[in-house]
């Protein structure tokens, strides 16, 4: 099966507060060439950044209004190609529309574990309602215009959450690898680093499919009949 994996694309309302980064046309194009290359794509987590509404805690009408501004781009998701997996920044997804938190896939004798990767995350584990303040006041940062100080933030945050270089330094991968055994996956599949990656260990595959924020193109290649599991990208 050939499938194709996009994350952390942090869709938001149109505004300052909106990081997406990509015109809607012209990341359709690249949906459409997704579309013609390969038989599923998966939308691996923060999809929608849900966390920025006026209001804090508000993630529901979040939703509503980053698909309000992202209209053409949330049809083209229901199509039946497209499978959904909630993140921490659109976690709303699983309790208002029973989106999952992780989807197994058996495929050419190959059983791959796709999952967004928030679940390491131990402030969004012990204290996610800190995690999501963060992300809501950082919003109104960009809203008045401090965008010094956002980007101070953001790199802040960049430096404290970007994985070692080292695979067996990272306890992402660690954590990846170990749900993986779990579940008995030859492959796991992650976004919510924002880095794209790829690494074995032990007979497993660890893949990140980075990010498609900040007008990024990442994503990742999977073709389970030839074995190939690429990182691509592009400009």
């Amino acid at each position: 099966m050939k499938i194709a994996v996009i994350s952390d694309l942090h869709l938001g309302f149109g505004d300052a507060t909106d990081s997406f980064g990509h015109g809607d046309a012209d990341f359709l194009r690249f949906l459409a060439r997704l579309e013609s290359d390969f038989e599923r794509i998966v939308l691996l987590g923060d999809v929608w950044e849900t966390l920025t509404s006026h209001r804090i805690f508000d993630a529901r009408e979040g939703l509503r209004r980053a698909r309000e501004a992202h209209a053409a781009l949330a049809s083209r998701f229901e199509l039946s190609k497209y499978v959904y997996v909630h993140g921490n920044h659109d976690i709303v997804a699983g309790t208002a529309e029973n989106i999952p938190a992780e989807v197994l896939l058996d495929a050419d004798g190959i059983r791959l574990l796709f999952t967004h990767g928030h679940h390491h995350d131990w402030l969004i584990r012990r204290a996610r309602w800190l995690s999501e303040t963060c992300v809501w006041l950082g919003a109104w940062v960009r809203r008045c215009r401090l965008s010094a100080v956002y980007r101070l933030g953001y790199l802040l945050d960049n430096a404290l959450s970007r994985p070692p270089a080292h695979c067996l330094k990272d306890t992402f991968q660690a954590w990846a690898y170990s749900l993986a055994k779990l579940k008995h996956a030859d492959v796991v599949v992650t976004g919510h680093t924002h880095v794209a990656m790829r690494s074995e260990r032990d007979s497993r595959l660890f893949l990140n499919s980075g990010s498609c924020s900040e007008g990024q193109y990442s994503y990742l290649a999977i073709d389970t009949k030839v074995n190939r599991f690429e990182v691509c990208s592009m400009s």
